[in-house]
């Protein structure tokens, strides 16, 4: 008898492990950690290094600006794509150095480490990007010619056509975000390669100087609009990106003259405008949360209007908040509308946390009306938002690929829908792609660490490599979830 009901006892610890397991690995901010920034290995252009973890992966864009005679060799691929997109590559630059500024210190050190290898891997790219003076490439591949194609990056025989702005073109937007990641990774690593940090401070500094004085969006120029547009164009204007670079040569420098720039241009550049967006387009929830910094340490009370538009935002992310507006779908996930919307929630997720900290160590709260908020709070919220992504959603789906035991399997993703190069050495024409696209088999490469674009407003998700909007990973919607996982990597338990 008593042999029957161990066994019993086992059997039945037998059927609740893959559950127990399950549950388990939502909680496990490590290992998703680890995985946020193993993805960006995934979306790398150019010679591969021997040390590639994501080995499914091959060269691939090795003749990148051969036609203009530079080296635009590197960089990322934004998202299931083969086109490099400096706009939003320069913005997920930024944030992962951010994300290593503020939480660096409790990263594990390996991590720590792979996370300065992904900054390093765009940043090198951006360097090349502007290496010529009173120029800057801004785009290298044809995405019309490739997103008719559907082929690995290792294969891809479409268009690599570099796109161009030169002096007195415009280019605010595109080479003020450029010169905000150089800025922001020159901090970044400052403690490990000064010197590097020396080479993309000073770069930073004559790429703002051209984004100021050839004021503009880069998708204005008719030579290279059909390019950008619809995909990046700048539809928000450029204005928030002079703002935003400034404000990152400020933390990097503790000039007077960028303190200046962000003081005297607030108004006439449009900083009090739409204070509930940050993202690849649109900076200026991050730019108010990242000026605040100053003020809530002491240091510098005349910025105290950014503060004031930082504080509007945070409330409206508190349903209880008289300010509230901020939607949230039936299961707790942060909605904005339109597509891909896991890179509001993240975004707005590493900003709650960033806040929370520098309110903390100023020790002051946030008032939003009749209603009181501390740091904790705004942890609470950025904690539900992740907890949320990894699988305490109501499908109970991980939306972190290969996270968990449950999670997309067919992402709209062009190398990890195809049979790598290992398994399958033939060359997989552009056409010749459809029969993966179409299939309804799971990728057979695992983009492991992708965020894809996540559920609507109904917190409604079908496994659909079709849909792209919900199924697309991109790298601005992990880049800040780097930051995220590393706090709650170190501090698992806010409740």
């Amino acid at each position: 008898m008593k042999n029957k009901i161990i066994s019993s006892k086992l059997m039945l610890l037998l059927l609740l492990l893959p559950l127990i397991n399950c549950h388990g690995s939502y909680l496990d901010y490590t290992d998703a950690l680890t995985k946020s920034i193993l993805f960006f290995e995934g979306q790398r252009s150019g010679y591969l290094p021997q040390d590639q973890r994501m080995n499914w992966r091959g060269h691939s864009g090795l003749s990148d600006g051969w036609t203009v005679n530079v080296d635009l060799t590197g960089g990322y691929y934004d998202a299931g794509d083969n086109v490099k997109f400096n706009f939003p590559m320069a913005f997920t630059t930024t944030l992962l150095a951010w994300s290593v500024i503020e939480f660096g210190e409790i990263m594990p050190p390996a991590e720590l480490r792979n996370a300065l290898v992904a900054i390093r891997w765009s940043t090198d790219y951006l360097l090349k990007t502007v290496s010529q003076p009173d120029r800057i490439f801004v785009q290298v591949g044809d995405p019309v010619l490739d997103h008719n194609c559907w082929e690995r990056p290792e294969d891809m025989d479409t268009a690599r056509t570099v796109y161009t702005v030169d002096a007195p073109n415009p280019a605010s937007d595109v080479a003020g975000e450029t010169a905000a990641a150089l800025a922001a990774a020159s901090i970044a690593f400052r403690p490990s390669d000064p010197g590097y940090a020396e080479t993309l401070l000073r770069t930073s500094t004559r790429v703002f100087d051209f984004a100021d004085k050839n004021r503009g969006a880069y998708s204005d120029n008719l030579n290279i609009r059909d390019g950008v547009c619809p995909y990046y164009c700048d539809f928000d204007g450029y204005q928030d990106e002079l703002l935003w670079g400034a404000a990152w040569l400020r933390r990097a420098t503790q000039g007077d003259n960028y303190l200046s720039y962000i003081q005297e241009n607030r108004q006439t550049l449009g900083a009090d405008d739409n204070i509930d967006e940050f993202g690849w387009e649109n900076k200026h929830a991050g730019l108010n949360v990242l000026v605040s910094k100053e003020v809530l340490d002491g240091t510098t009370y005349s910025l105290q209007s950014y503060k004031s538009s930082a504080d509007s935002f945070m409330c409206t992310l508190i349903p209880e908040s008289s300010s509230s507006h901020i939607q949230y779908s039936p299961g707790g996930l942060i909605y904005k509308p339109g597509g891909s919307n896991l890179q509001h929630a993240t975004t707005i997720t590493f900003l709650l946390l960033v806040y929370a900290n520098y309110l903390e160590k100023s020790s002051q709260i946030l008032n939003c009306g009749t209603i009181s908020v501390s740091p904790s709070m705004l942890r609470k919220i950025g904690k539900r938002q992740v907890d949320y992504i990894l699988g305490e959603n109501p499908k109970g789906i991980s939306y972190m690929v290969g996270y968990s035991n449950y999670y997309p399997q067919k992402i709209h993703h062009r190398g990890s829908t195809i049979p790598s190069i290992n398994d399958h050495p033939q060359v997989i024409g552009c056409n010749e792609g459809s029969i993966y696209f179409n299939s309804s088999q799971p990728n057979p490469n695992v983009l492991v660490g992708a965020i894809v674009g996540g559920p609507g407003e109904d917190d409604v998700y079908d496994d659909n490599r079709d849909e792209f909007r919900k199924s697309e990973p991109t790298t601005y919607i992990n880049a800040p979830f780097v930051g995220a996982l590393a706090y709650f990597a170190a501090n698992p338990n806010v409740n």
